[in-house]
């Protein structure tokens, strides 16, 4: 004999799903988690996520040096943003079963990754 499915509710409340779209973003976008912030809203019943943060970018004089550097660290900021949007949207919806609708990424500055020298 199967014994009855538990009663009650799992909900995740929003404090931990900011925290989810924040490491998550930091991930995509190569940042800290705390250089990230997180609105959340309704899009016709599906999570809207606001996220408003910096991105890793590569020092200008080694782009000038080397102008592949650009399509071999992911491409230009707004081709990595745009595919921040779908990464987002995917992987929170994965860990969190919760319906996203929107992800709107707000770009407020840049981490230079600084070179490293060759010792």
């Amino acid at each position: 004999m199967t014994s009855p499915p538990p009663r009650g509710r799992t909900r995740i409340v929003p404090r931990a799903l900011r925290q989810v779209v924040s490491m998550v973003t930091a991930e995509s976008l190569g940042v800290p988690s705390g250089q990230v912030r997180v609105e959340l809203g309704d899009d016709h019943g599906r999570l809207a996520l606001t996220i408003s943060t910096t991105i890793r970018v590569v020092a200008l004089s080694r782009i000038t040096r080397d102008p592949a550097v650009i399509a071999r660290t992911g491409g230009t900021i707004l081709a990595r943003s745009a595919q921040s949007q779908v990464e987002i949207l995917r992987r929170v919806g994965e860990l969190t079963g919760t319906d996203v609708g929107r992800v709107t990424v707000r770009l407020t500055g840049i981490d230079v990754q600084q070179e490293r020298r060759v010792q």
